[in-house]
């Protein structure tokens, strides 16, 4: 019954992820090292909490 939550919630999470990584990607094309590491940093925690949800649960 939850997974319907959880699909729509790693949904939104994708695309802030993925969003992330290429404002990380423009900002390194740029030269902007510490603009990279945050949004890079930002996208590990994203990426950390899609694992978190997407880890099978016992029942």
């Amino acid at each position: 019954m939850f997974s319907l939550f959880i699909k729509h919630e790693t949904k939104k999470l994708n695309k802030r992820y993925e969003e992330k990584l290429a404002k990380a990607i423009c900002a390194q094309k740029h030269g902007d090292i510490s603009a990279f590491s945050m949004f890079a940093e930002e996208a590990l925690i994203i990426r950390q909490k899609i694992q978190a949800l997407e880890k099978p649960t016992k029942a």
